[in-house]
């Protein structure tokens, strides 16, 4: 039996074969995946809306509700300032500022040295500096402590009473002994730092520090038992245990006592700036209480408001260090 023989023209298909699809790039990816420094994401636009129009809204019936209530509230300087007013105040105390400036370039130009009284943008940082040293004074001192009592159950048990007692001490209690101690321990003429900077600062220490030492004793106490036992197991020692398996433990409780020690210690600030007439904010706004003028009302409304958006900038930012911590931590 003969093969047949094959042609050429018997292999041509009746349908060419469909060229392999290609596959398509990858799109951009969301903004919600989008990273910013630090391991930051930047949200979707969807979202950042979804998050940002309640508490707009919000805002916007407050200001309504204060706008219409506020000229019906009578007080012994006239009626209780809108927001007109406690804006046109603000823009009046940003002009002092600038021309204060002004005029001590011009006096430190000609060699003089300027000695004009701190304007409210003045007052503005040296509350920040003062609450920034207390805060900074309470965590090197509740931190560690905080620490050893979690680690120790018997060091827990000899300081918890002292911290129990200690803790409720309004500010206004602390701040006669803390001046006594400090105008007898600060006798130069021209101390390195102005009696009344280390005075609210260590009021700020004496009244912040307990949320950082209780939650970080509280975390540090709630380790899991597996990773002390598996530092058991490697024989770790107690330097290694604290900084490998204490600490990126602890430190969600850590950040969170550290976010309420910097809210206590501002609210704590202006409560010793206004009794001790030290400088900052809490002088600034009595000083224009005592003033009494058309002004003063607006101008305290301005320092109000300042006061408020201040502790929410700081709780802010330290929630945004917690985050960064504990990813760094994580990873």
């Amino acid at each position: 039996m003969n093969a047949a023989t094959l042609r050429k023209d018997e292999f041509t298909m009746a349908e060419p074969i469909a060229a392999p699809a290609r596959i398509a790039p990858p799109a951009s990816a969301p903004a919600a995946a989008r990273k910013l420094p630090f391991g930051l994401k930047l949200p979707s636009g969807k979202a950042a809306f979804e998050s940002a129009w309640p508490p707009l809204v919000g805002i916007a019936v407050f200001l309504t509700l204060w706008a219409m209530l506020a000229p019906m509230v009578e007080t012994s300087l006239g009626a209780l300032p809108g927001p007109g007013d406690v804006w046109n105040a603000f823009v009046g105390l940003l002009g002092e500022y600038a021309a204060a400036r002004t005029e001590a370039a011009t006096i430190e130009a000609a060699g003089s040295i300027y000695t004009g009284p701190p304007t409210f943008v003045d007052q503005i940082f040296t509350s920040l500096q003062t609450v920034g040293a207390g805060f900074v004074l309470a965590s090197i001192v509740a931190v560690p402590l905080g620490l050893v009592a979690g680690m120790s159950k018997r060091i827990n048990a000899a300081i918890n009473p002292l911290v129990q007692i200690m803790r409720p001490i309004s500010p206004l209690a602390w701040l006669p002994i803390v001046t006594m101690v400090v105008s007898a321990s600060v006798t130069s003429d021209d101390p390195t730092l102005p009696k009344s900077f280390v005075i609210s600062a260590i009021v700020v220490m004496m009244c912040s520090l307990w949320p950082t030492l209780i939650n970080t004793a509280i975390g540090t106490a709630s380790i899991d038992k597996d990773l002390i036992n598996v530092g058991r197991v490697l024989k770790l020692g107690w330097f290694a245990r604290l900084t490998k398996l204490v600490l990126p433990s602890a430190l969600p409780y850590i950040f969170t006592g550290m976010r309420l020690s910097l809210g206590v210690g501002w609210m704590v600030l202006i409560a010793a700036e206004m009794l001790a007439q030290n400088p900052g904010l809490g002088k600034f706004v009595w000083d224009e209480f005592q003033n009494g003028n058309e002004q003063s009302l607006s101008r305290i409304m301005v320092a109000v408001v300042v006061i408020g958006l201040i502790g929410f900038l700081l709780d802010r930012v330290m929630m945004v260090l917690q985050q960064l911590a504990s990813r760094n931590h994580a990873v």
